[in-house]
């Protein structure tokens, strides 16, 4: 389950980062597990229908190339569909969810078949209308990230989904490698929130290091998604802004407290305050003697820590008018069962 109370949904994006090797993936889905991470997510594409023969045929002699055309590069790191049913299944027996970002119609169909736990809809296809809606039409729950769109397509984006599918959630995310924390803009998650509140929200992000999404955990991100890699030296464009395994554990481990530190936003004094309460709470105290049936008046009354403890000092302007029905001394704290007509007690929540 994802949203409301629900602990946050951990998404550990290897992505491509797997350099082509199986092996390495397989690695890198074991370090997302034991780093905490509840997902281990990929990327597929059917190449011929995500690019044009155009694309596929231009030359790529990026340092970060794995083949003298984009297409050869781009098929080194493509599993085949054999491959991702072993990774599935690799997946199912360390105990993570696995998935992938269908990166054209062809790919969600795959991983439809796969019975994949949801689809996730890259920034890339998120104002692809066609496929958003065949996707949608499938019924499996979906991750919508929203890098480079405007808040008119999202409200698309969020119509279009609704329309034929309710369990969905959307990202804010922005589309750079590495991501400069100026150009995060979190508080789209608030806009978000005010303008999908049936939906959860979450954070997809490609900064360097773990503190901004952590923050956006604390604004209400119920999914965090962030790339991951064994080595941030290797090739691919992606390494540089992803997390190496000791990374992804503090992530991790920081949202897990974070979370907990949330509470309920009721705000009362708490069983864990009531021992510097009762050494530090102050209490209303007598300035001066005050005997027996007199009316307390404002000068009489002072506020010190006191033993015992005595009327909060919330309620000072409570007691005047009201009577004293015992002698109380100089500097002596005034009890409730002293003043005529004070009945309030201190209240703890107790669990």
């Amino acid at each position: 389950m994802i949203g409301g109370s629900n602990p946050c949904f951990i998404i550990a994006e290897i992505g491509q980062n797997h350099q082509g090797d199986i092996e390495i993936a397989k690695k890198m889905t074991k370090m997302a597990k034991d780093c905490g991470a509840d997902c281990a997510k990929f990327q597929k594409s059917e190449l011929e229908y995500k690019f044009n023969k155009r694309a596929l045929e231009r030359p790529y002699t990026s340092k970060q190339s794995w083949g003298k055309t984009y297409g050869e590069h781009k098929r080194h790191l493509e599993f085949s569909h054999v491959q991702y049913l072993e990774l599935q299944n690799y997946a199912k027996e360390v105990g993570i969810f696995f998935t992938a970002s269908g990166m054209d119609e062809m790919a969600v169909e795959f991983l439809h078949e796969l019975d994949v736990p949801f689809f996730k809809v890259g920034s890339g296809d998120t104002n692809n209308f066609p496929y958003l809606e065949k996707t949608a039409k499938k019924g499996r729950p979906m991750v919508v990230s929203s890098g480079m769109q405007s808040m008119e397509t999202m409200r698309r984006v969020y119509q279009t989904v609704k329309k034929h599918n309710q369990n969905f959630c959307i990202l804010q995310c922005t589309s750079a490698y590495p991501l400069e924390a100026e150009d995060v803009n979190l508080r789209v998650i608030a806009e978000y929130q005010k303008e999908f509140p049936d939906i959860p929200i979450g954070y997809s992000g490609h900064e360097s290091g773990v503190h901004i999404s952590v923050a956006a955990v604390a604004l209400g991100a119920k999914v965090i998604e962030r790339h991951v890699t064994l080595d941030k030296s290797w090739k691919g464009s992606d390494h540089e802004a992803s997390l190496e395994p000791s990374e992804l554990t503090e992530l991790v481990k920081a949202i897990r407290l974070v979370e907990r530190s949330l509470g309920t936003g009721i705000k009362q004094m708490l069983p864990c305050e009531k021992p510097c309460h009762d050494k530090l709470g102050k209490s209303v105290v007598a300035k001066v003697a005050i005997p027996k049936g007199t009316v307390l008046s404002m000068d009489m009354l002072g506020v010190k820590v006191g033993e015992p403890k005595g009327i909060p000092p919330e309620d000072i302007f409570h007691l005047v008018g009201k009577s004293v029905t015992e002698d109380v001394e100089e500097d002596e704290s005034i009890t409730p069962d002293v003043v005529d007509g004070y009945g309030k007690k201190i209240k703890c929540r107790v669990e």
